[in-house]
């Protein structure tokens, strides 16, 4: 079956908003992620000073 080009150019347009708002999200992930990681890095490391301060003194 023939579409019309409205139809075309609607299911055109519908799939390129998913595919920006999947990607979005994506990057909305990736950069939590990327959030999360440097704060666990510097509770680590807090942890660290903190552990090597008390077995200096």
């Amino acid at each position: 079956m023939r579409r019309s080009r409205n139809e075309v150019a609607r299911w055109r347009m519908s799939r390129q908003i998913q595919r920006r708002r999947a990607r979005w999200l994506e990057g909305q992930g990736r950069r939590y992620g990327r959030m999360h990681a440097i704060r666990h890095q510097l509770s680590q490391q807090q942890r660290r000073s903190i552990l090597f301060i008390t077995q200096i003194v």
